[in-house]
C-alpha cells in the first residue's frame, strides 16, 4: 500500500496546494511539526511531542528528530519537491513522513519559510510486505522444488535433488534418510545447496532422537528436544564446517507409507528452527515425499514389468539338432513390446529327438493380448510330454481356455520337426491359422495341407495333420495373419496379400531361416510403412545346405550347435 502526499492521514487537502492554516493540525490524529527553513522547529501537535520529545519550539529539528526527518527537511528547504515522501526509524517502529507549505508560509519548494511535516505509523504495512514478500519467496520455492522433483522418476536423483533444495532454501546442512534395505539404509546429503552425495549405510535410525519415528509416518518431534551433540557422526556430512547448533527432523510422507526423512542442519551461532520454518520444511517434504514414493513405485513396476517381458517376449531361436530356426515379431502397437502373436521353439525328449514348433495368434492387441499369450505358452510348454499328438494337445489346450473363463480365443500352428538324414519331416497342424508355406529348393512354394477349427471359443477342437519333408536349402514358413492382411501399398488401403508373400518367398530358396525372415519382414514393412497393422508373427523352418567339412549333426560356418 503506497501513502502519497494526499493520502497521509489527518492531512487537509487545500485547494490552493498548501497545507490548512497554522492550528489546524493539533486535532490531527497523527504526529504534525512544524519547522522553518533554518531548521528549528516552529510548533508540534501533541502526537509529535510524544513521538519527539526534544522537539518544542525554537529547538533545532536536527537535535529532535532522527537523522533521516533532519536531512529529509533540508532537502526541501533546498528546493527539492516537498510532497515526496520519506520513510524511516523511530525507535523500533518505522514511519513515513510528507512535507507540505504552511499556509502563508511562502510558495511551494523553494523559499518556502515554513513546512508542515505529517506523519505516519508504517511498521504494520512493512512487516505485511515483508511478509508477503516472505511467502512469495516460498510459494516460488515449492513451485520449484516441485518442478526439479517431479522431472525424473529415478530415485537416487530424486534422493539428491531433495539434499540440494534444502540445502539451499531451509537449513546449512541436510540429509535425507530413506527406509533402509535390508541391513542398509540409502542416505543423501548436501551442504550450502552444493552439490549431494550419496551413500548406503549399516545404521540405526534410533540413534537420532524422532528418526526412526519419521520413517515409520509418525509426526515430528519438536527440534527444541533434540539436542545437537547428540547426533552420530553419519548425520553430520563431512562438508559441514563448525559445531551444529541446532536440528530439525523431518518426515518426508508418501502414497500411504512414508518415503524417508530430513535431518536438517544449522550451524552454532544461528538461531534455531521457528514453528514456521518447522511448517514450511513440512511444506516442501510433502512435495519430496511424494516424488520419492512415486520415483520408487516406478523402480518397483519396471522391475515386475522387466521380469514379465521376459515371459511374454518372443525367444531368440537358433539352430537345434542339425534344423535352423529363427523368428520375427512386430507388435501393433507403436511402443509395444508385446501383444497377440507369440512363438515358441521346444526341443523335446519325444520321438527322434523331435522339436515341437508354436505359433499363434491370440485375439485382440496388446497387453491384454499378451496375457493370454503368456497362459497359452505356458500350458503348452506344460504339454511337451505328448507333443507328438498335435489334435491332443490341441483338445488339451481348448479344454484349458475355456475353463479359465477368457472371452479371447487364439488360433496356432504347430510343428513337429525332426531330422531324418539328410532331410527333415515336419508335422504340421493348424487349427483356425493360415497353413504354413513351404519353401523348395527350385523356389517353388506351396502351402500345407493342413486346416481346423480355433482354440478357446468351442467345445471341441478340429484339425487335420500333414506330414511334409523338407530338404536341404528348404524351409518351411509360419505365420500369422497380421503379415498377409497388413495393408499398405501406394494408397495404403491394399492387403499385403498371400501372393505377394508367395512371390517373396520364392525368391529366399536356398537361403538361411534367419535370411527369410528378414527378407519378409522388411517386404512387410515397406508395404505397411507409417500406416496401422496388426501384430506380425512369422517362423522359418530350414534344413540348412552342407558346408564343406561340416557334418550335420555338428558345427559348421554360421551355425549353432547341434
Amino acid at each position: 500500500m503506497d501513502v502519497t502526499k494526499s493520502s497521509i492521514i489527518g492531512a487537509p487537502r487545500a485547494r490552493t496546494g498548501r497545507t490548512a492554516a497554522p492550528g489546524a493540525w493539533d486535532e490531527a490524529p497523527c504526529p504534525v511539526l512544524v519547522a522553518d527553513a533554518g531548521g528549528a522547529v516552529v510548533s508540534a501537535n501533541a502526537h509529535a511531542t510524544a513521538l519527539f520529545p526534544a522537539a518544542v519550539p525554537g529547538a533545532p529539528l536536527s537535535a529532535a528528530v532522527p537523522e533521516w526527518l533532519g536531512a529529509a527537511h533540508r532537502a526541501a528547504v533546498a528546493g527539492q519537491e516537498p510532497g515526496d515522501a520519506v520513510s524511516g526509524a523511530v525507535g523500533e517502529r518505522l514511519y513515513r513522513a510528507v512535507a507540505r507549505p504552511a499556509a502563508g508560509g511562502g510558495s511551494r519548494g523553494a523559499g518556502a519559510t515554513e513546512l508542515v511535516w505529517w506523519l505516519s505509523d508504517d511498521t504494520e504495512r512493512a512487516e505485511a510486505e515483508a511478509a508477503l514478500a516472505v511467502e512469495r519467496a516460498r510459494t516460488a520455492f515449492l513451485s520449484e522444488a516441485s518442478n526439479a522433483l517431479l522431472a525424473n522418476l529415478n530415485t537416487e536423483r530424486c534422493m539428491e535433488v531433495t539434499a540440494q533444495l534444502a540445502a539451499r532454501h531451509l537449513a546449512d546442512g541436510v540429509v535425507v534418510v530413506l527406509p533402509g534395505v535390508g541391513r542398509r539404509t540409502p542416505l543423501a546429503w548436501a551442504v550450502d545447496g552444493g552439490g549431494s552425495t550419496r551413500a548406503l549405510l549399516a545404521l540405526d535410525p534410533a540413534e537420532v532422537p524422532g528418526l526412526a519415528e519419521a520413517l515409520q509416518g509418525f509426526p515430528p518431534v519438536p527440534s527444541r528436544w533434540i539436542d545437537p551433540e547428540a547426533l552420530p557422526t553419519w548425520a553430520v556430512p563431512e562438508e559441514f564446517d563448525g559445531p551444529v547448533g541446532a536440528v530439525a527432523v523431518i518426515p518426508l510422507p508418501g502414497h500411504g507409507v512414508p518415503a524417508g526423512a530430513l535431518i536438517l542442519l544449522r550451524r552454532e551461532g544461528k538461531r534455531g528452527f521457528t514453528e514456521p520454518e518447522e511448517v514450511f520444511a513440512r511444506l516442501f517434504a510433502a512435495r519430496a515425499g511424494a516424488a520419492l514414493s512415486a520415483a520408487r513405485m516406478y523402480a518397483e513396476q519396471a522391475a515386475v514389468t522387466q521380469t514379465l517381458m521376459r515371459e511374454l517376449l518372443p525367444p531368440r531361436l537358433e539352430q537345434i539338432r542339425g534344423v535352423e530356426f529363427a523368428g520375427g515379431y512386430r507388435a501393433s502397437e507403436r511402443g509395444e513390446r508385446v501383444g497377440g502373436d507369440f512363438y515358441d521353439v521346444h526341443p523335446t525328449a519325444g520321438e527322434a529327438g523331435a522339436s515341437l514348433v508354436v505359433l499363434g495368434d491370440v485375439c485382440g492387441k496388446g497387453l491384454d493380448a499378451a496375457v493370454l499369450t503368456g497362459k497359452i505358452r505356458n500350458t503348452l510348454q506344460a504339454l511337451l510330454p505328448m507333443a507328438d499328438d498335435h489334435p491332443r494337445v490341441l483338445r488339451m489346450l481348448n479344454d484349458s481356455l475355456l475353463s479359465s473363463h477368457h472371452t479371447r480365443f487364439a488360433t496356432l500352428v504347430l510343428a513337429s520337426a525332426v531330422r531324418e538324414g539328410d532331410a527333415v519331416r515336419l508335422d504340421l497342424t493348424s487349427a483356425g491359422h493360415p497353413p504354413p508355406l513351404l519353401v523348395r529348393a527350385d523356389g517353388t512354394v506351396e502351402a500345407a495341407d493342413t486346416r481346423g477349427s480355433l482354440v478357446g471359443a468351442l467345445p471341441e477342437v478340429e484339425a487335420t495333420t500333414a506330414r511334409v519333408v523338407l530338404r536341404a536349402g528348404e524351409t518351411c514358413l509360419l505365420y500369422t495373419d497380421g503379415v498377409t492382411e497388413a495393408r499398405g501399398g501406394p494408397f495404403g488401403d491394399r492387403m499385403f496379400g498371400e501372393e505377394r508373400l508367395r512371390e517373396a518367398l520364392a525368391e529366399c530358396a536356398g537361403m538361411p531361416a534367419e535370411a527369410v525372415v528378414e527378407r519378409v519382414q522388411m517386404l512387410a514393412a515397406q508395404w505397411v510403412g507409417a500406416g496401422e497393422h496388426d501384430d506380425m508373427a512369422m517362423v522359418a523352418v530350414t534344413v540348412p545346405r552342407k558346408s564343406p567339412g561340416a557334418v550335420v549333426s555338428g558345427a559348421g560356418r554360421g551355425r549353432g550347435s547341434a
